[in-house]
């Protein structure tokens, strides 16, 4: 594999990052917890690690408008329109992924 110059690699990440942005505006049918009970993150992490970012860098976005970023639109929106109740097989899960990432000695 060729070495990758900082620059280069850091377009390709922003351009990953990117379409799995759009990928996950488009596909409205994937609901947060079914992505946190199969890939132990979700829409709302990726806001916030890029909230997390912002500040790193001393850029000013808030929690809300990193959000949008990734929502495509404001979350109180989003949940409005696309947000389904959890069922309980999905809320099971959700607690048993918590407590399968939290590791033995967690407590």
């Amino acid at each position: 594999m060729a070495e990758l110059d900082p620059a280069t690699l850091q377009a390709l990440e922003a351009a990953a990052f990117r379409r799995l942005r759009d990928h996950l505006q488009d596909r409205i049918d994937v609901q947060n917890i079914d992505l946190m009970n199969m890939a132990g993150f979700c829409r709302n992490c990726l806001s916030r690690w890029m909230f997390e970012a912002a500040v790193e860098q001393g850029v000013a976005l808030d929690k809300d408008a990193a959000k949008t970023l990734v929502y495509g639109m404001p979350y109180e929106d989003w949940k409005a329109l696309h947000q389904a109740e959890a069922s309980d097989g999905q809320k099971a899960a959700f607690a048993e992924s918590i407590r399968a990432h939290e590791g033995p000695g967690a407590d």
